[in-house]
């Protein structure tokens, strides 16, 4: 079994609602043509520096590699991955300012803020 996460490179203000209307339009095979979102790049450069995207022993990916699109990445993860690994994703959607999708529920997680003091 797996589980999936989206990452989400949406305009500033993007709501959940958006977020399911691109995924939902993904899902009926309307992407966004074009290069790489330097948001999306830059995401799947630190996520797969610490969890590269092959098959090995370790890995948390059920799906290798990753599917990177313009504005999205999906990420097919083992049921059974760290727990590390989930948060670790979430640190990094939020340092690149991406939304997170559960396409399970249907959850959108923005990116944490950053707290200073």
């Amino acid at each position: 079994m797996s589980f999936d996460l989206i990452v989400w490179a949406l305009g500033h203000g993007a709501s959940p609602v958006d977020v399911r209307a691109a995924h939902d339009r993904c899902r009926q095979g309307h992407h966004v043509n074009g290069a790489l979102e330097p948001r999306i790049s830059s995401f799947y450069r630190a996520v797969t520096a610490g969890y590269p995207d092959r098959p090995g022993p370790g890995t948390p990916w059920a799906v290798t590699p990753l599917h990177v699109a313009a504005d999205h990445v999906e990420m097919n993860l083992h049921e059974s991955c760290a727990d590390e690994v989930l948060l670790d994703i979430e640190r990094l959607a939020g340092v690149h300012g991406l939304l997170l999708l559960d396409p399970q529920d249907g959850s959108v997680y923005p990116p944490p803020t950053t707290v200073t003091g």
